[in-house]
């Protein structure tokens, strides 16, 4: 393909990463080629629970090309599964191949190593193991309720006090297991480039968690991992663990002494890198005769792993949005012969948030008050999590009163089951969904060159959320740069550190990095432009503009210095200058949050059973919007996410077998463009006063939170069903 810029075409201003990512330039994990690579496919247990009798790899051996075998019987050691103690250090759930014991259908029990993938997937075909089986449990559904909840959080007031308010909801909510399945395979290539350094080039959203995960494991500096996720094709969480393959193929390595490649397959991603766990909830809600919520008592369990237990935290979120005066939460696990849950987008919020915004939206009906107003009158004023710390910036009801109007809430009857369009049944529904903006510790560096250009650096990965644009975009408002002459470097552990990219922090606390850098940047620039210049002498460093041909001052336009002489004089080929920053003292004094309000328009074919969504307004308060676009797509594919969530999407499991079935992308469904309209996105646009430098906050995981109860609430209004389990399928409409 001939190079874009030979072709005098004029390339409309996108993504940093869009042209390499279009030509083909951009390398994903399994994409890049490394001297002397061989091949491993993994060996998943048929068995849900038991223990290894043995092993027969006989004919796997009669391959051509087959290199070896990773097992619990043959494997290279681990010293960080000596102990206990250095297993939890290290942060790693699944001691893959060093146990004989089955926690899941599916689970690695031998890797196979060879010069091709069609070889050794053919080997691992010809891997025989006999297990011995004992008893296993998958099913949720049956279990849940053997379970004894306990407190998850303080109570606030007490339940007695509301238990004879005057209009009460109390009902159960379910939602299935869900799977992230990103379109990028997970995949790891792992070289041993000494005894004692490691390189990987590994699908992540997090290259410095993977060099703190793996490096204790082999007992190495973390220095001594390097770690490369440059381009990343989707993740939605599922990248911010290290999962069992990565570690497999590190062993696999140092067993042949080459560089492996080992790249999941889809049926394989159902079970080895995470899921949001199957969840049962219960509310009770109640509240006055002029809509004020008197108390909640807001109870859940998720499923777990036996060997690893994971909490969704799903009454989290009964704490954030309202007042309530009086407030119990409880939760309970669910262990199963199941592999290891991990957040996803929105998590344990996502969940919550569906079953609260439904009592709620049930409640409005029973009191005859609109959906928005009853809501409005109980948005909390403080973080109410027991801080009671002043939100610094909180616009959740101009989202709701900016989405009624956009959605056109007033052609809404709401009397249920009253608009009809010959079979089709037409709703309208809404919610909210609220989420911590977060802030975390990132650090960046930027080289100047001699010709005015600049290279921003970090090490956090941009997982097609806009970073890397995000981040050009800060320093082009910042220093004057124009945007071409600004390139940006990313997904390396070898760069200023920085944290994964997941819980909408990454533009949150990159940001305040870029503005730091640059702050000593010109900083730097300064010191030497005194040398030549007095009026440059003690000037702060707003006051400098840069540009690509030299340095002047806002309040001085005669006070100039080219560029190529300050390079001259000081004898300078390039300026670097590296800065960390993070929250502070604002987090003592203010609580944060990102917000947003969903509206949707569904029409329900009593039929059938088929559920239409044929408008989705949503309206965000993520404070100063530094990339429209990437922000935009941010919501308008987590709300995607959430009509899948809410219509169709559900990991099944055979509980005789124990195991997936329809484990694949025809079995699993989730939204295609078909199902989703034209999201109409807007945004509040109000920076944040205290939250960072730029006042960004968080997107990510608003846009779905909530968009499921809004969907089940247009459902109910437009048939007078009301659906409490998710996904809502036909079959339920038409049950």
């Amino acid at each position: 393909m001939k190079d874009l810029n030979q072709q005098n075409i004029t390339i409309p201003e996108g993504r940093v990463e869009a042209r390499d990512k279009v030509t083909g330039k951009g390398k994903y994990a399994a994409e890049y080629a490394v001297d002397k690579m061989c091949y491993a496919v993994l060996v998943g247990s048929t068995v849900p629970s038991g223990k290894i009798k043995n092993i027969d790899l006989s004919k796997a051996k009669q391959v051509k090309s087959v290199l070896g075998f990773v097992s619990h019987l043959e494997k290279p050691a681990v010293p960080g599964f000596a102990t206990e103690a250095l297993m939890k250090e290290s942060r790693f759930g699944l001691p893959v191949f060093h146990t004989d014991t089955i926690y899941f259908k599916g689970q690695p029990v031998v890797l196979v190593m060879a010069e091709t993938l069609e070889d050794a997937t053919y080997a691992a075909s010809l891997v025989e193991v006999q297990y011995e089986k004992t008893k296993f449990n998958v099913d949720f559904d049956s279990t849940y309720a053997q379970i004894p909840l306990h407190e998850a959080g303080k109570e606030r007031g007490n339940l007695e006090s509301w238990q004879d308010a005057p209009h009460v909801v109390e009902a159960e909510y379910e939602i299935k297991t869900e799977v992230h399945h990103p379109m990028e395979m997970h995949a790891t290539i792992a070289a041993w480039t000494g005894t004692d350094h490691l390189k990987l080039y590994d699908k992540t959203q997090g290259v410095n968690n993977v060099q703190q995960v793996i490096a204790p494991l082999f007992n190495l500096k973390k220095e001594q991992v390097e770690v490369m996720s440059e381009f990343v094709g989707g993740g939605f969480g599922s990248g911010l663990r290290v999962w069992p393959h990565v570690l497999a193929t590190v062993m696999a390595a140092k067993q042949v002494g080459r560089p492996v490649k080992l790249m999941l397959t889809r049926p394989q991603m159902f079970i080895g890198t995470g899921y949001r766990p199957a969840s049962w909830q219960k509310i009770k809600l109640g509240a006055d005769d002029q809509g004020k919520f008197m108390g909640i008592h807001h109870q859940a369990r998720n499923e777990t792993s036996l060997y690893e237990r994971f909490s969704d935290q799903i009454t989290r979120i009964t704490r954030l949005i309202y007042d309530f005066e009086h407030l119990k939460t409880e939760d309970a696990l669910v262990p199963l012969n199941i592999n290891a849950a991990t957040w996803m987008r929105g998590p344990g919020d996502c969940t919550g948030d569906f079953a609260v915004e439904c009592a709620i939206d049930e409640l409005s009906y029973k009191l005859n008050m609109d959906p928005v107003a009853i809501r409005a009158k109980n948005i909390a004023v403080t973080h109410h999590p027991d801080s009671k710390l002043p939100w610094s910036s909180n616009y959740l009801v101009d989202c709701m009163n900016l989405g009624a109007q956009r959605i056109g809430w007033k052609k809404r009857n709401p009397q249920p089951n009253s608009m009809q369009d010959g079979d089709w049944h037409i709703g309208y529904g809404m919610s909210v969904g609220m989420w911590n903006a977060g802030r975390n510790k990132t650090s960046a560096a930027i080289k100047m060159k001699k010709d005015g250009s600049l290279i921003i650096q970090t090490a956090m990965t941009d997982i097609g959320t806009g970073t890397g644009t995000g981040m050009k975009n800060i320093a082009h408002e910042i220093t004057g740069i124009p945007k071409n002459k600004i390139t940006i470097e990313l997904g390396h552990s070898n760069l200023p550190p920085a944290p994964s990219q997941g819980g909408s922090t990454g533009m949150s606390s990159v940001s305040g990095a870029v503005v730091e850098a640059v702050r000593l940047l010109k900083e730097k620039l300064l010191a030497y432009a005194a040398k030549q210049d007095q009026r440059f002498k003690g000037v702060q460093e707003d006051v400098l503009v840069l540009s690509e041909t030299g340095l002047s001052l806002k309040n001085d336009t005669t006070a100039t210095i080219p560029l190529d002489t300050l390079w001259k004089q000081n004898n300078l080929d390039e300026l670097v200058v590296e800065a960390t920053s993070g929250p502070g003292e604002e987090r003592k004094k203010y609580a944060f949050c990102s917000s947003a309000a969903h509206f949707c328009q569904v029409r329900v074919n009593v039929k059938t059973g088929k559920v239409m969504v044929t408008k989705m307004v949503c309206v965000a308060d993520g404070g100063k919007i530094v990339n429209e676009k990437a922000a935009a797509n941010q919501m308008s594919g987590a709300a995607v996410g959430g009509i899948g969530m809410a219509l169709m999407e559900e990991r099944l499991l055979d509980t005789r077998i124990g195991g997936a079935i329809a484990d694949d992308l025809a079995g699993y469904h989730f939204p295609v463009n078909a199902d989703a309209p034209i999201i109409d996105v807007s945004f509040i646009g109000k920076a944040d006063p205290n939250i960072n430098p730029t006042g960004a906050k968080g997107l990510g995981e608003v846009g779905i939170i909530g968009t499921a109860a809004a969907i089940a609430n247009a459902i109910y209004n437009a048939t007078g069903k009301r659906l409490r389990s998710l996904p809502i399928t036909p079959d339920k409409i038409l049950s």
